[in-house]
């Protein structure tokens, strides 16, 4: 009997527990300290972090949605447009023919210049030193010239060119003109001359033109046998 009044004590207190617990009134928040006049209030970091983030996402927004600025091509067209362009037109036979043509081609063009080309019908190059006073001198300078290291040369004793000195005999400009530089800048005056037909040499006209220039349309009209695109010289 005993033990039944402990339980049913304990549920009556424990009922009176919960019955107390729902019917009491919460303690009201915590005021606001009382901040004096003029001094701020301190924030939490917690607080003043979304207040921040706010306009990092709105320049963000506006950076993604802003159009991008439009490319600056017009200068570079215009450096393209203002690129020179250079062609050789020819060959032309003779001299008069280059002047003729170079002077239906010259308007069309920023600037002209005739150049000159060996001919093709020469059968060979020879190098050669000018006839000398007398044979001794002649001898003389061919000694000279075995001393500096330079062989195949001959001493021409008759003829219209007694006293010269012939220094080799070539198949192409290129060899006579390699050959000749080397004895100029061993202090002998050696010349490089064609061997063969007395042909007039092959005329070109190079020119200077602007982008628009049509080198088809210009080569048809002073009947130049061909046209080829050069390197332009460079500006001064």
């Amino acid at each position: 009997m005993l033990s039944r009044a402990l339980i049913v004590l304990l549920c009556v207190l424990n009922l009176g527990v919960a019955a107390w617990w729902i019917a009491h009134d919460p303690p009201p928040p915590n005021a606001a300290p009382q901040v004096p006049p003029g001094v701020a209030r301190l924030q939490l970091v917690a607080e003043r972090a979304p207040a921040a983030a706010a306009p990092q996402v709105a320049a963000t927004t506006a950076a993604i949605e802003a159009p991008p600025a439009p490319a600056q091509t017009t200068p570079v067209q215009e450096s393209a447009a203002a690129t020179p362009h250079c062609f050789s037109f020819g060959p032309f036979a003779s001299r008069e023919a280059g002047s003729a043509a170079a002077a239906k081609l010259k308007p069309q063009v920023q600037a002209l210049a005739t150049r000159e080309q060996a001919s093709a019908a020469a059968r060979g190059w020879r190098v050669y030193l000018p006839p000398l006073p007398s044979p001794e001198q002649a001898q003389a300078i061919a000694e000279r010239i075995g001393a500096a290291g330079f062989s195949d040369f001959l001493v021409v004793r008759e003829g219209a060119e007694a006293n010269s000195i012939a220094l080799g005999r070539y198949g192409s400009e290129q060899a006579a003109r390699k050959r000749a530089d080397a004895l100029n800048a061993a202090g002998f005056a050696a010349q490089a001359v064609a061997v063969g037909d007395a042909a007039q040499p092959a005329v070109w006209l190079d020119v200077v033109a602007e982008a628009a220039f049509d080198p088809r349309r210009a080569q048809a009209s002073i009947a130049a046998a061909q046209h080829r695109r050069i390197d332009c010289p460079a500006s001064r």
